[in-house]
């Protein structure tokens, strides 16, 4: 064997012949884990190249905006100072002197003051503007003429016709105009005069946004080094006080940048789909290569005396470890390109559940550019090295002992009882740490935790395997009948083999339970706090465009109203430091009038006195009063929406933070950072008035009896849920296919045995209930032990979170157990099928 030139070719071709129903198995997971893997590849690079939509500004060649980002620095322990950065949702105004520095600028044809505001028309909304802003798209009219007086509007396709008198809400005010003209254009929208837009917009002495156009021979690379120039050389700022001093200065977009100034919730909304999508592609390479590893080692283990007979008659290490990395490499290679192949379909289908459920802002185009192809590629790689190398390892031991020992069969090594006891440590101690961390930290703790705990059950599955069969081998004996007998002997003897089976059905059982469980505990913690805080019996909304003006406080008027509670909703950033480096969290949060407030809205006091809400303090809610020790009298420092960085005294701590954010305002307060100031609803306690004469308090509101419970949301909930339930299904479907192929391959090397019994004299209907029941042996210490490894860190996650057990909606769980008994049950009686159908069957070797 040692002469033959080419034995590492000829013994790779004839074992693949020889087991092709084994490389089956792991053909199906290799293809699953590169399509896994190329198809989150290709989300976040796509999420890299994401961008807004550019609509209103498709005329201009440059837009100069406010700065729509703040900035935060700090220096870690022992490194370099770091930035972090992150976007706001409150437009940041440009100054009006902007509009002459760059209108003076050489080869600028025109340069366009915009506003951008919300209107009520009709019972809908649509958004204000200028109508010299129109030019910039460009959306040239249909009909009629643009507006002469301020009395006049040009209105969007579908909303009236020329001639026609509307009667458009602005400010909670209502104003009848005159429609002179329509326009064309992708949004409903409403044009004034340029007067108009900038009364009415709110904001004197600044504006939303200017459009440049370059003139004649002017190239847009050299107009923004000019309009740069000039804006520096004039030393313009964005409108207010911002926290990060020179970064607080204009912008100057072109290209796809240019959507930036028409669709805020982009860019934020991309950071956290870049940090959501890299959160779950790490937990989805560690399952996959866990999987792969295990179902490469299973194939091979089942061919353990054929290599150990190899060996033994002669065959080097480097021959043996060079057959076997041929044999999976032409496995894997095949499986890795066909996941490849099935990666962008599969991108594209997440991709399209996002935009069905609209969990992407308005706006938010994710390109699929020609050159992002190849990522599939990179990721086959890595899958065909992780199948190399799990190959390696699983004939190491083999291939290294002498020729004369090749055939015994090792046991558990104590190397690997230690590693394995080592790991539970491990990751008991990281679900301890989550119990002190706060939002993100806890939950990376928590799913540290879940990874390191199924590995470490994973490498002491044969001593689990002994230990629950110390439980469930007396009842297998009592009451299941010689195949009872047979089926405990052979899970006692056979401990190693147990291990492997009811690993998968770990990993699948936990991981579906962490995912589930961590949404579910929160929804359900976040709902009976909003449930506990709701007071009112009546909620004031607008129809379009805000309440009108002094609707509070002619709703406070009204006989029978003894409390009436404005809310405004609004995001916050807060900086902080996390060991050392910089980190910006984005909140949202609440804004209410503080007078009557508990007998619309109880946010749960616990110190304080939330009824001293006003302009310069805040109520902090429990968890983030604790991890910014802060408590009525102390200051914390917070940067609004537009970037206004401001510290508040601390009038109040309260328990409902889940349901009403972290931190409240006083409504006056918060409006100041708005776009578009207002109250989104007003809360009434009633003592006896109806929603009658509410309504007539407020013209043209909705009033609702036993309205929905005041609950904030976080901003990328809907992106979360449908990432999370596409992981879910992703990579639960993947491990069920995991645990299929391993419970197969298992079977699939028991044929000589099963064969043996039935030469003893064993019939084939106790053969049948043998592998019932070490099939629901495999099924029941599985789930159990899944269930015990997921109960550690969701105990500590929803401790930390929400201070309530962990919850999960029955279904799903029972949705997960008769999956797992589907499978194992699919796995081991199909490929026993050959030998329990034979009546004198030849045991195979």
């Amino acid at each position: 064997m040692r002469k033959h030139p080419n034995v590492t070719h000829l013994l790779a071709s004839r074992a693949a012949r020889m087991h092709r129903k084994a490389w089956a198995a792991a053909f199906a997971a290799l293809a699953l884990t590169s399509l896994l893997l190329g198809a989150f590849g290709l989300a976040l690079a796509s999420a890299g190249l994401g961008h807004a939509r550019v609509e209103r500004y498709a005329g201009a060649d440059l837009v100069v905006t406010g700065d729509q980002n703040t900035r935060f620095t700090a220096k870690p322990w022992g490194s370099d100072p770091e930035t972090a950065t992150a976007g706001l949702t409150e437009r940041v105004r440009v100054p009006q002197a902007a509009l002459k520095a760059v209108r003076e600028v050489p080869g600028v044809r025109a340069a366009v003051a915009d506003e951008v505001f919300q209107v009520g028309v009709r019972g809908g909304e649509a958004t204000g503007r200028p109508w010299t802003a129109a030019q910039l798209a460009p959306h040239a009219l249909r009909d009629g003429g643009g507006p002469k007086h301020d009395r006049e509007v040009v209105v969007g396709e579908g909303t009236a016709r020329v001639g026609d008198r509307i009667t458009v809400r602005t400010s909670g005010t209502d104003v009848t105009y005159k429609v002179t003209g329509i326009a064309e254009g992708p949004r409903p929208a409403v044009y004034f005069t340029s007067r108009e837009a900038h009364r009415l917009a709110g904001h004197p002495g600044s504006v939303a946004a200017i459009g440049v156009t370059a003139g004649p021979g002017t190239s847009t690379s050299t107009l923004h080094s000019r309009v740069r120039h000039a804006l520096d050389t004039a030393g313009l700022k964005s409108v207010g006080h911002r926290a990060d001093g020179d970064g607080a200065g204009l912008r100057v977009l072109t290209g796809n940048g240019r959507g930036g100034a028409e669709f805020l919730q982009v860019a934020p909304a991309r950071a956290g789909l870049l940090a959501l999508l890299g959160s779950v592609a790490a937990t989805v390479v560690l399952i996959a290569l866990l999987v792969v590893s295990s179902t490469i080692v299973q194939a091979l283990q089942q061919r353990s005396r054929e290599l150990g007979l190899l060996r033994a008659v002669g065959a080097t290490p480097r021959q043996l470890r060079g057959a076997v990395g041929r044999e999976v490499g032409r496995v894997a290679t095949v499986a890795a390109l066909a996941g490849a192949v099935a990666a962008v379909p599969a991108f594209l289908g997440l991709r399209a559940l996002l935009d069905a459920h609209d969990a992407l802002p308005p706006g938010f185009e994710l390109p699929l550019s020609p050159w992002l192809l190849p990522t599939p590629l990179l990721t086959a790689g890595l899958t065909l090295l992780a199948a190399r190398l799990a190959a390696l390892i699983a004939c190491a031991r083999t291939a290294k002992v002498r020729p004369a020992e090749a055939l015994r069969e090792a046991a558990p090594g104590r190397a690997r009882q230690i590693t394995g006891l080592v790991l539970l440590f491990l990751g008991v101690s990281s679900a301890g740490t989550a119990t002190l961390q706060h939002g993100e930290a806890a939950a990376a703790a928590a799913g540290a935790a879940t990874v390191v705990l199924v590995i470490g059950c994973a490498l002491l599955g044969p001593w689990i395997a002994e230990g629950a069969m110390r439980v469930l081998g007396a009842p297998m004996r009592r009451f299941g009948g010689a195949g009872g007998h047979l089926a405990a002997a052979n899970c006692t003897a056979s401990a190693r083999r147990l291990g492997a089976a009811i690993t998968p059905i770990t990993l699948v059982t936990a991981f579906a339970l962490v995912q589930l469980s961590a949404d579910a505990t929160m929804t359900h913690a976040a709902g009976t706090q909003a449930r506990d805080a709701a007071r009112a019996d009546f909620a004031v909304t607008a129809e379009g465009g805000g309440l009108p003006e002094g609707a509070l406080e002619r709703i406070r008027q009204v006989p029978g109203v003894r409390a009436a509670t404005g809310v405004t909703r609004s995001t916050v950033v807060l900086a902080r430091r996390e060991t050392g480096s910089p980190r910006l969290e984005r909140l949202p949060v609440l804004g209410v009038t503080p007078g009557g407030l508990a007998r619309t809205l109880d946010p749960g006091v616990r110190e304080g006195d939330i009824g001293e809400l006003r302009p310069g303090t805040v109520a902090v809610g429990r968890d983030q009063a604790r991890a910014l020790d802060a408590r009525p009298g102390s200051t914390v420092t917070l940067r609004f929406g537009d970037g206004t960085e401001s510290r508040l005294k601390v009038v109040a701590t309260y328990d409902r933070e889940l349901a009403l954010g972290a931190f409240l305002f006083s409504q006056e307060q918060l409006v100041r950072h708005m776009s578009s100031p207002g109250s989104d609803r007003v809360l009434v306690a009633s003592d006896g008035a109806g929603a009658k004469t509410l309504r007539a308090a407020a013209p043209g509101a909705k009033v609702v009896a036993e309205p929905a419970p005041e609950r904030l949301e976080p901003e990328d909930r809907a992106l979360g849920e449908v990432v999370t339930v596409a992981a879910v299904g992703a990579i639960g479907g993947f491990t069920v296919i995991a645990v299929l192929s391993t419970l197969c391959l298992i079977t699939i090397g028991r044929r000589p045995e099963l064969s043996l019994l039935r030469l003893a004299g064993a019939s084939r209907s106790q053969l049948r209930r043998m592998l019932r029941l070490e099939a629901a042996a495999s099924a029941v210490t599985g789930l159990a032990v899944g269930v015990a490894v997921a109960s550690v860190p969701l105990l500590a996650f929803s401790a930390a979170m929400a201070r309530s057990l962990p919850y999960v909606a029955a279904a799903q769980v029972a949705l997960i157990a008769l999956v797992v008994a589907a499978t194992t049950a699919a796995g081991t009686l199909p490929p026993a099928r050959r030998a329990l159908r034979d009546r004198y069957p030849s045991p195979e070797h």
